[in-house]
């Protein structure tokens, strides 16, 4: 009886134990040594332009005759913290931030629960709403910027005929919108992307089962389709949320951050900083400040699908 129980304990014996050529625990540790050195090149050119930028903001950089450091303590972090015109562009970018992340999620769920509902032709219609997805912003910016010339843009000609005479992009308002518009028209098909993918995953079953106990479409929707997908909407949040914090190119080839710096956001400020006042210790802190709002958003949103996460 004892020899039958060894017999059994010997086959029942783990291949990581065992040290069989060819198994799971010896192949994991080849791929771990393959990916060393892609990760260490990684490491080595994040780390070192990251503690660079950490010096120079403390630092006055000069550029005649090569770069120079000279320690300034903390005036930088000081003129960044008391600067009126800093914190007037953070609040144009929490703004920009509000209005592009409501628009897009709004418009985007609409379009995924249109594209859920559509049987035939979904392909289609998928591949052509998110075409502006693959166009490069830049391009974006200058196909705006063409549409709402004051002199022939299309735009401008249909608000003419509506009665407003004045120019889109030279207005502090109409300015504002507009790019905030061409921001919504690239990035809700992503939006609406992401959230397709989650409604396919919804449960049929519960379905069929709300509607055998009499829910109606809205009810159904509101109480069990959107919870269902929580999660996946709150990662299309944190993706667009970070990139919307520190987007760029749209608004510097539409309006540079004009008129009268109504468009002028943290990015537009920080460009403007580094490489046209060449101001880069000041400029430095500004970019670490991004990166500190950046982190803490993407915390922010991590907290909450680790709640969802419990609750669930």
């Amino acid at each position: 009886m004892t020899t039958v129980v060894d017999e059994r304990a010997e086959k029942s014996e783990s291949p990581a134990e065992s040290g069989a050529p060819g198994r799971r625990g010896p192949t994991l540790s080849l791929y771990g040594w393959l990916m060393t050195p892609g990760v260490a090149v990684l490491a080595v050119l994040s780390i070192i332009p990251f503690l660079a930028l950490v010096t120079m903001s403390f630092s006055r950089v000069g550029l005649l005759g090569g770069v120079s450091l000279e320690w300034a303590g903390l005036d930088n972090w000081s003129r960044v913290l008391s600067d009126p015109d800093m914190w007037a562009s953070w609040g144009r970018t929490a703004v920009y931030l509000a209005a592009t992340l409501g628009l897009e999620m709004l418009l985007g769920i609409g379009i995924a629960i249109a594209l859920h509902s559509v049987v035939r032709g979904r392909g289609l219609l998928l591949s052509l709403i998110l075409l502006p997805m693959f166009v490069a912003p830049v391009i974006v910016g200058l196909l705006g910027r063409y549409l709402t010339d004051s002199t022939f843009g299309l735009y401008t000609s249909l608000l003419r005929s509506v009665g407003y005479d004045g120019d889109i992009l030279g207005g502090t308002t109409s300015a504002f919108i507009a790019v905030v518009l061409m921001d919504v028209w690239e990035w809700t098909p992503l939006i609406a992307l992401i959230v397709l993918a989650g409604l396919s995953g919804v449960n049929p079953s519960v379905l069929e089962a709300a509607a055998m106990d009499g829910a109606g479409y809205w009810r159904t929707l509101l109480h069990i389709v959107m919870p269902s997908i929580r999660g996946i909407l709150l990662v299309a949040l944190l993706i667009r949320a970070m990139d919307a914090v520190r987007y760029f190119d749209i608004i510097y080839v539409t309006t540079n951050g004009g008129p009268a710096d109504a468009t002028k956001t943290i990015p537009i400020r920080l460009f403007e900083t580094a490489f046209r006042f060449f101001d880069l210790g000041y400029a430095a802190a500004i970019g670490l400040m991004m990166l500190v709002v950046t982190i803490l958003i993407a915390q922010a949103f991590v907290r909450l699908l680790g709640t969802k996460g419990q609750t669930s």
